[in-house]
């Protein structure tokens, strides 16, 4: 062989080789779009350091769950956290990766980011149907002096399996006895009322679209589509506004030790937002595959060590180094691959 020719066909065997190992180490994940712009952020810096690449799909909390219990992806992602006994019976492990907030956000003529103000019980009451005008005598009484109109309230909610709706139904059942007995809690509900958007971004868009509506999404959505959002009365009466220090106050009660269940709704605290979630990563505890169980752990562990600032930036609340130290501990412990042996992700 000409040895020109040689060191072409070598090159491209390389070439070949190089490409192969690269898509190897590929991690594929999906579910919740609550942590969507943070995920997708540090997927664009962790290809950028390392050349792997993260793909993420925003389809839900629910189709991240059927995601992950189906094995069609690396890693799925929710913000409805299964309890301690759901994780064993489904084989999982599960670990948190960041808390955010979600925000009432609306669309009233004339009403500015954050002056408009809501408590628990109206907004219950609102998604209820019971409250169907913005001049309603009730959301009156908590905004003396706003100029609210005369209008119908166009309610919208999610339309999928979202664990951003199990945050918002759990708060409202937590502050509303008529909420929790004719509708309760979970990542779909039969609503009373409303029509519904895909994700948190058709909510987003729904809600900017639509004149005189309401709805509910992740903070970073509310804050990127530039809509109105509502100041909220927590748990110790306080109006406040939505903030990753009002996060952060809601996150201080959270008993990681004991449990990465955690619920943060109407949490106590002048300065707490009484709507706030932590958003969580599933994985199989016995993996079929260990390169890529490694490749989605060496992203975690990357995200945990290189990505505070960039969750900061959009207005999610990283969490306390001896947390993210009990997950790198957990998946030393739980994951494992088809022989019982940790997974290698150092």
């Amino acid at each position: 062989m000409n040895k020109f020719v040689f060191r072409a066909v070598a090159a491209s065997v390389m070439a070949f080789a190089a490409a192969s190992s690269a898509m190897a180490q590929d991690v594929n994940g999906a579910g919740a779009s609550f942590p969507a712009p943070l995920y997708s952020k540090w997927a664009a810096d962790y290809n950028k350091a390392t050349n792997v690449r993260i793909n993420y799909q925003s389809v839900g909390s629910g189709a991240g769950l059927r995601q992950i219990e189906a094995k069609t992806v690396d890693f799925g992602a929710s913000d409805a956290p299964l309890k301690d006994e759901a994780l064993q019976e489904k084989g999982l492990v599960q670990f948190p990766t960041v808390v955010g907030g979600i925000v009432p956000v609306v669309n009233i003529s004339g009403i500015e980011p954050g002056q408009l103000r809501l408590s628990g019980e109206v907004l219950a009451n609102i998604y209820l149907g019971k409250i169907t005008n913005w001049d309603d005598e009730a959301i009156k009484a908590i905004n003396p002096g706003v100029n609210l109109p005369n209008d119908l309230i166009a309610v919208v909610r999610r339309a999928d399996g979202s664990g951003t709706t199990f945050g918002f139904t759990n708060y409202l059942s937590q502050v509303s006895a008529e909420w929790q007995k004719e509708v309760g809690e979970g990542t779909a509900v039969k609503w009373p009322t409303g029509a519904g958007g895909k994700g948190n971004e058709g909510v987003a868009a729904f809600v900017s679209r639509l004149p005189s509506s309401i709805g509910y999404v992740e903070y970073a959505y509310a804050k990127q589509n530039k809509i109105s959002y509502a100041q909220m009365q927590n748990k110790d009466g306080q109006f406040v506004h939505p903030s990753e220090e009002s996060f952060k106050a809601a996150a201080a009660g959270a008993d990681w030790e004991n449990s990465f269940y955690q619920i943060l709704n109407n949490k106590p605290g002048a300065a707490a937002w009484p709507i706030t979630t932590t958003t969580y990563i599933l994985m199989h505890a016995k993996q079929d595959n260990a390169d890529k169980a490694a490749a989605a752990l060496k992203f975690f562990d990357w995200a945990y060590a290189n990505g505070d600032k960039t969750a900061s930036d959009l207005d999610y609340v990283a969490l306390p180094q001896s947390v993210k130290d009990m997950i790198r501990k957990e998946w030393t412990d739980d994951i494992k691959d088809a022989s019982g042996k940790a997974i290698s992700w150092k």
